[in-house]
């Protein structure tokens, strides 16, 4: 009998939440009509794409 390792998926669904919280501050940074808003949405997606990222490595 041999022994096997088992992986969890947990990095792909955190990474595949702070991408959708991303493309949300990308969405805002283009649509919000005033300029505080859009860099709210910038820095949203700024912040959540970088956390992705980071996500992907820390549950490899």
């Amino acid at each position: 009998m041999t022994e096997g390792s088992i992986e969890s998926d947990k990095g792909i669904g955190v990474t595949l939440a702070l991408s959708a919280v991303a493309v949300v501050g990308a969405v805002v940074m283009y649509g919000h009509p005033t300029q505080f808003g859009k860099a709210w949405g910038f820095a949203a997606a700024f912040v959540f794409a970088l956390l992705a990222v980071v996500a992907v490595q820390a549950f490899e």
